[in-house]
C-alpha cells in the first residue's frame, strides 16, 4: 500500500445507545466498530457514508458534522487507514436481523448503551467519549470540483 486508505464511519446514537457493527466475515473477531467503510473516488464523503451504512445495516441516514479523525496502522501488514467519523441520524429503515451485508463482511449490528460497552471490544478507544460526550464538531468543507 502506497498511501493510507480513507474510510468514513457513522456515529449513530438513538435513545442513548450507539450503533456498532461486527465487521468480520464469519464473526472471526469479537471487535466492534461504527458502521462505515472505504471511500470511493469521485463521490463526496457523505454519499460514501450513506452507501456504507446502508450496505452494512439496511438503514438510511442523514449525515451530520465531523466528530473525529482516527488513524490506525498494522506494522505487520503495512495496512494504514485514516477514518473520518461523522455524526449521523437514522432517516429510514430499522435494524432487521434478516438483513445481509451484500459484501458478507458485517455479521452483526446492534445498539449499545454506554455501560454495555464495558463488556465488548471496540475501536477506537475514544468512541464512547466522542459518541456520548459533548465534544464539539469539527468543520467539514464538502467536496468541490477543482477549477484550474
Amino acid at each position: 500500500m502506497t498511501s493510507p486508505r480513507l474510510a468514513v464511519r457513522a456515529l449513530i446514537v438513538e435513545e442513548g445507545r450507539l450503533l456498532l457493527v461486527n465487521a468480520y466475515p464469519d464473526g472471526r473477531s469479537d471487535l466492534w466498530c461504527a458502521p462505515g467503510g472505504g471511500v470511493e473516488v469521485g463521490a463526496d464523503l457523505a454519499s460514501n457514508l450513506r452507501r456504507e451504512v446502508h450496505e452494512e445495516t439496511g438503514l438510511s441516514v442523514d449525515v451530520g458534522g465531523l466528530a473525529l479523525v482516527n488513524e490506525f496502522h498494522n506494522p505487520d501488514t503495512g495496512f494504514h487507514q485514516v477514518e473520518l467519523f461523522f455524526r449521523a441520524r437514522v432517516s429510514g429503515g430499522r435494524i432487521d436481523p434478516a438483513w445481509r451485508d451484500p459484501d458478507a463482511i458485517v455479521t452483526e449490528r446492534r445498539f449499545f448503551a454506554p455501560d454495555e460497552l464495558k463488556a465488548v471490544r471496540f475501536k477506537p478507544d475514544s468512541l464512547p467519549a466522542i459518541a456520548f460526550g459533548t465534544v464539539p464538531e469539527a468543520q467539514y468543507d464538502p467536496l468541490e470540483r477543482m477549477i484550474i
